[in-house]
């Protein structure tokens, strides 16, 4: 076993060696955007231009790492159906929805099938087919692959192509959530003739990541780097993607633009001055900037932001495995190594009751509230059994208890030769570092030393086995981000608290359990809701599951958080949903004559 010094957890580097823990980037790529991007006034109207401040990393909707890769490929990829903001389920590839009326839904829970649109093409103009979502299956399931959608397909046993325009899927056992496989940003149907060679160890080769071939309204054209940054020890990239119309999209009359750009990099107030001050973009994602600023800047009437809340938790993350304890194979945070001081439930309780999360809730205005709960939406899954508090004097008084006291005189309690010193990671925002800082002094006040560490966006959210500094690797003691269900069924959400989902290197990191927090009676429960089918005793489980996991101090959930977008003032059509990338209905979008 090796030790990883204090160093090494902050540059995540292996070495040890001595380089800049962060070099700001916002400044910087503020630069590199608003070179390429032209004055207002000159904009064509027939351009439709994207902002995400966190740049994707690839198109390939089954590799994405997170949200910002899933805008992305949303725009040229479309799966069977997908849930609006209400919940309803609306037909993409598919001819209809199934159901136990129309005989799609078998009547014991047990599989379920699809009739798929005729006359659908690929944008290369292949026929799509059946074989296609069979091969998606096949894709997402392969466990060379390591892809970010199959927590989605744990439940299915197989899936057959009955004929060309028929689909067919057999669970394990009666599943209630049977609208999960090949629905929403998990469900997007990628080619079997473009993809199948690389259907192994070798997809991270294929040209198709970053040129798709999809079925959707824009197909994009060119992938393009446009400049390199140095964040510390990390290369951060800005892209630019570059869409066009699809030819053999089968609605291509309602398309209003002929061309579609996406530019990626910088920060959120980049993104919220870029559209809501200069009128440079039609739209920008995920504005996670201070209420009072955005509102300040809508007052000018450049453009408007839109806000909807979701099922997405600001939440600090615990590590229940050490970050500073090595396999041989270089693997840290190994379920091979329990955490020295956060399995202790004392630790993680005075850790809860140190962080004001009201004071946090407050920076977000209207785009965040305060929550006890990590699992809110849909609303009737929304705990009243919780509750959660801001007591220093109690934190520390538990820590008394458990014999976490400072013997020698340096600020931080000790016990056993272990100090409680945290490393606390989050993502460069403005919002995260103020968050940081009011937890760190709270929870230096009872003892607890906090040494904060930011992270370039795109690679804390990025590909695990691109860079070590990410939020699936976690190699510190606590982590903060904002994430949540895209789906009405929490069944998909609740797993990445099972004890198999743990990410490790087995798994490249793919497990949804970043933290590694094991419990069997969470297990249980979750198990149970797997095929549960009367609605009101299976969301009965889901509560329980969430009551367990604030009970247990599993993660400690601050904000229920809003997506938060800005559309310049003559853009319509966009219709956020919760449940699926804010470009799901782009093909609706168009400026307003």
């Amino acid at each position: 076993m090796k030790h990883v010094s204090a160093l090494q957890r902050m540059t995540g580097s292996a070495t040890g060696a001595r380089r800049p823990f962060l070099l700001f980037l916002p400044l910087v790529a503020l630069c590199v955007i608003a070179t390429s991007l032209a004055r207002a006034d000159d904009l064509p109207k027939d351009v439709l231009r994207l902002l995400l401040w966190q740049a994707p990393t690839t198109l390939n909707p089954h590799l994405s790492p997170g949200v910002k890769d899933q805008t992305a490929s949303r725009i040229s990829y479309e799966p069977l159906a997908s849930f609006d903001q209400s919940g309803t389920l609306i037909p993409f590839l598919a001819a209809d929805i199934p159901s136990l009326d129309n005989g799609g839904v078998a009547p014991d829970g047990k599989s379920v099938v699809w009739k798929l649109k005729r006359d659908v093409k690929w944008s290369d103009g292949a026929p799509f087919t059946a074989k296609d979502v069979l091969f998606t299956y096949q894709f997402i399931t392969n466990p060379d692959v390591g892809s970010s959608s199959v927590a989605s397909y744990k439940s299915v046993q197989d899936v057959e192509a009955v004929d060309d325009y028929t689909i067919r899927i057999t669970f394990k056992d009666v599943t209630p959530a049977w609208a999960l496989p090949f629905v929403g940003v998990q469900g997007m149907i990628i080619p079997e003739h473009v993809f199948s060679p690389y259907n192994n160890a070798n997809m991270a080769a294929a040209p198709a990541n970053l040129a798709p071939v999809g079925t959707g309204p824009y197909i994009a054209k060119e992938f393009r780097t446009e400049d390199v940054l140095m964040i510390g020890e990390d290369v951060v990239n800005t892209v630019k993607v570059i869409y066009e119309p699809n030819p053999f999209y089968r609605d291509a009359g309602k398309l209003s633009f002929k061309l579609v750009t996406l530019q990626g990099g910088g920060d959120a107030t980049v993104a919220a001055n870029a559209l809501l001050r200069d009128g440079v973009v039609d739209y920008a994602w995920n504005l996670q900037v201070d209420d009072k600023t955005l509102t300040e800047m809508e007052a000018k009437g450049v453009g408007k932001v839109a806000v909807s809340f979701g099922s997405y938790i600001e939440r600090v993350m615990i590590n229940f495995t050490d970050p500073d304890s090595e396999t041989p194979e270089g693997e840290r945070s190994s379920t091979q190594f329990p955490h020295p001081f956060l399995n202790d439930k004392a630790v993680r309780q005075a850790l809860a009751l140190s962080i004001d999360r009201q004071k946090i809730a407050d920076l977000y205005g209207r785009t965040g509230r305060v929550t006890s709960n990590i699992l809110v939406a849909p609303s009737v899954f929304n705990s009243s059994n919780t509750s959660y508090a801001f007591d220093l004097e109690k934190a520390a008084a538990i820590l008394d208890q458990a014999s976490w006291v400072d013997s020698d005189g340096d600020g931080a309690r000790d016990k056993d030769g272990v100090r409680l010193s945290v490393l606390f990671q989050a993502s460069v925002n403005a919002v995260r570092q103020q968050t940081q800082e009011i937890i760190k002094h709270d929870l230096e006040s009872i003892g607890i030393l906090v040494e904060n560490k930011m992270i370039d966006s795109s690679i804390f959210n990025g590909q695990a086995n691109d860079n070590t500094n990410t939020r699936r690797h976690f190699y510190a003691d606590i982590e903060e981000f904002a994430y949540g269900s895209k789906s009405p069924d929490p069944g998909g959400y609740m797993r990445g608290w099972t004890c198999a989902e743990a990410a490790q290197m087995a798994n490249a990191w793919a497990g949804l359990n970043n933290s590694r927090y094991c419990n069997p009676d969470f297990d249980a429960l979750y198990e149970a809701s797997t095929t549960e089918m009367d609605a009101d005793k299976r969301r009965e489980l889901f509560i329980q599951m969430n009551d367990l996991l604030i009970e247990d101090v599993a993660v400690v959930p601050m904000v229920h958080w809003a997506d938060v977008s800005g559309l310049r003032a003559d853009i319509e059509g966009f219709d956020p949903t919760p449940w699926d990338s804010e470009t799901w209905n782009i093909a609706d979008w168009h400026r307003k004559p």
